[in-house]
């Protein structure tokens, strides 16, 4: 029976962004902030230092957003991302040890959709 709905099939994304930038000089560490500043306004959340992820809710949003970073990309140091889907990215195992860290350890600023 067709109820005349379209189903909309959608398959979140989760990109990951590492970056690894010089801070030797006054304008890397400027590059270095306004790239993490940029990534944050972004709606990206640091799960570890220098390590950033921004969920997506199919492979065209994901694709923006990476076609985004790399518009804004500093020109020194390197940039990677990596694009998972959100069930791999679930089984990922958090294991931490005598180190505490105030980055995505609690629930605190967790969001559910």
């Amino acid at each position: 029976m067709n109820c005349g709905f379209i189903v909309m099939s959608y398959r979140f994304m989760r990109v990951i962004v590492f970056f690894d930038l010089p801070v030797e000089t006054t304008e890397q560490r400027r590059n270095y902030n306004r790239f993490r500043k940029f990534l944050v306004k972004s709606g990206f959340v640091m799960m570890q230092e220098s390590v950033y992820t921004k969920l997506a809710p199919n492979a065209s949003v994901s694709d923006a957003i990476q076609n985004h970073v790399r518009e804004h990309r500093p020109s020194e140091g390197i940039v990677q991302m990596l694009t998972i889907t959100e069930k791999q990215f679930s089984r990922m195992e958090l294991l931490t040890g005598q180190y505490q860290t105030e980055v995505l350890d609690d629930d605190r600023g967790l969001v559910v959709l």
